[in-house]
């Protein structure tokens, strides 16, 4: 028996993969704590900062549906979830619509950011917004050419930790760069799992990811350098003193890293899928407890 195709909201909410969503918040989060932690959180600015990272992550989303769509990336089969092009469920045109009228969107929050905090906010966000479309887009598509790691420690990790912590103090803190990077190399893990799940897919459509050009266990031995350099982080600044000592909360979302990495390790396909929702809600919890750790902390 057929199931019958979703209606129109379900078929925008399922274009816009909202499991995908933590990855935009957990950086900002991470942001307005460092913000707090120097005197300068900022309510409406702060919530700002998440309402543009998540109408850029659902336009990045739009995107990756419609490019992958047309250059042969989502063929029938595909492991991953459901795409909305390739589904039939919507045409090429009306996501380009969709994603039009999403990074339309982000420009507008954009502006109040801008007003807020001036045009360092203009350059954050238009490039965000083009790396968005040359991830799968364009001439020399990002995802396609082994660069979709350095795309998301950028974007996901600095740019948006950085970026939220200087529309609220009005400068980046110190502590907004090494917050980014591991926020960043968290983000990265979602990727390479992604990555790891869809080789073969990949390999066959000319998509050149890490783990095609190096192979699988490349994959995973990345997988484990990132999520170990995010847990290392806070143990290196409060050795160091540059962080307190309550920033070692965020060890306590180490036992959920462990099973994941075996999973990626053992599993296949499909089974991959439960593995990328695991290394989101790592992320998520990652960085409310670091974000935690400074709040608690204040200045070290």
């Amino acid at each position: 028996m057929t199931e019958p195709a979703p209606g129109p909201i379900s078929t925008w909410v399922l274009a816009a993969r909202p499991k995908t969503l933590p990855a935009a918040v957990a950086p900002v989060l991470v942001g307005t704590a460092v913000a707090y932690s120097v005197g300068g959180f900022r309510a409406g600015p702060a919530i700002a900062a998440a309402i543009g990272a998540l109408l850029l992550q659902v336009g990045s989303n739009l995107a990756n549906d419609v490019y992958d769509f047309e250059r042969g990336a989502d063929r029938e089969g595909r492991t991953g979830p459901m795409r909305v092009t390739q589904a039939g469920l919507l045409t090429p045109g009306q996501v380009r619509t969709g994603m039009a009228v999403v990074f339309g969107a982000s420009i507008l929050v954009g502006l109040y950011l801008t007003a807020v905090a001036g045009w360092p906010v203009v350059v954050i966000g238009l490039s965000a917004i083009v790396a968005a479309i040359a991830y799968t887009g364009g001439p020399y598509p990002l995802g396609y050419n082994g660069l979709g790691e350095l795309f998301v420690l950028l974007f996901f990790g600095f740019a948006a930790v950085c970026g939220t912590a200087f529309v609220q103090a009005g400068y980046v803190p110190g502590q907004a760069w090494p917050a980014g990077f591991a926020a960043g190399c968290l983000t990265t893990a979602i990727l390479v799992v992604n990555n790891v799940r869809d080789i073969e897919q990949d390999r066959m459509s000319g998509k050149r990811t890490l783990p095609v050009r190096f192979g699988r266990e490349w994959g995973v031995a990345e997988f484990v350098a990132l999520t170990a350099l995010a847990f290392l982080v806070p143990v290196a600044l409060v050795v160091t003193g540059r962080g307190p000592r309550t920033l070692l909360l965020a060890l306590a979302a180490a036992p959920l890293a462990v099973p994941l990495v075996r999973s990626l390790r053992d599993k296949r396909g499909p089974a991959l899928n439960r593995t990328l929702a695991g290394t989101a809600r790592l992320l998520l919890v990652w960085s409310a407890l670091y974000s935690t750790g400074l709040v608690l902390g204040g200045k070290p």
